[in-house]
């Protein structure tokens, strides 16, 4: 399993969220800073976020976005970029920049078809992205335009459209736990290694690296995951990331 430390940007610094809401964000400085922290910690990919481009489609951190592709590959860091990726056109341009690979959100929820052409165009660089809320019945829905929005469509109707395809990857997040610190979604998670087939990256809730360790562990059907993005906790210094790396590695 790969670690995947977060940089979420907003208004030209680097921010975490809570639970997706804009008006409950932490500042947390100069995104090239955190960038250089994580890569000097050993990781091998950067997950970096441009949160407004999320919710209107347009890019509004694509100077930072730059910098932080600049360092990382000085350093042989892959970098994973995703919000307001709408079209091929901006999968192209993210690409041509330097990023290692596209998370498409909103666009794939809308169109799936779309996410499967530019997977084909561009082998192993496209992912798509599912932030989900779990209802009380236990159902699921993927949302929409920086998680203001539903998408009306369930997890498993939409992994199923994709399974057997291109897509890279599949970036599960529950929107619940986000920024949270309480733990990852395991029973969600489950679910999703269970109905497909494509590589799937956690996303929400870890807090500590006991968290870490409990997804390094998940085994359904013999798949393991092949990710996780850790933000809060790293940037709050609760763990560094050469713990994190550590424990990404599934006991034998």
């Amino acid at each position: 399993m790969e670690l995947f430390p977060a940089i979420d940007l907003r208004g030209g610094a680097a921010v975490r969220l809570a639970q997706g809401d804009f008006d409950r964000q932490v500042d947390y400085g100069d995104p090239l800073t955190v960038a250089k922290t994580f890569v000097a910690g050993g990781t091998t990919w950067l997950h970096v976020v441009d949160l407004n481009a999320a919710r209107t489609g347009t890019i509004h951190e694509l100077g930072a976005i730059e910098q932080i592709v600049a360092v990382a590959a000085e350093n042989g860091v892959r970098v994973q970029t995703g919000g307001g990726i709408r079209t091929e056109d901006n999968v192209a341009a993210a690409l041509e920049g330097g990023v290692a690979r596209v998370v498409m959100g909103t666009a794939a929820l809308e169109d799936p078809e779309l996410a499967n052409r530019c997977a084909e165009r561009w082998p192993a660089q496209v992912a798509v992205g599912l932030d989900y809320v779990v209802a009380e019945d236990g159902t699921t829905q993927a949302m929409a335009h920086g998680w203001e929005e539903g998408s009306g469509r369930s997890l498993l109707e939409l992994l199923k459209m994709w399974d057997g395809g291109p897509v890279a990857a599949v970036v599960a997040t529950s929107i619940a736990r986000d920024g949270m610190l309480g733990g990852s979604d395991i029973a969600g998670l489950s679910a999703v290694l269970e109905a497909t087939t494509i590589p799937v990256i956690a996303s929400g809730g870890v807090g500590t690296l006991a968290d870490i360790a409990a997804l390094a562990e998940l085994v359904v059907e013999g798949r393991r995951l092949a990710g996780v993005i850790v933000g809060k906790a790293l940037v709050e210094g609760r763990f560094r990331v050469e713990e994190a790396v550590a424990a990404c590695a599934p006991s034998a």
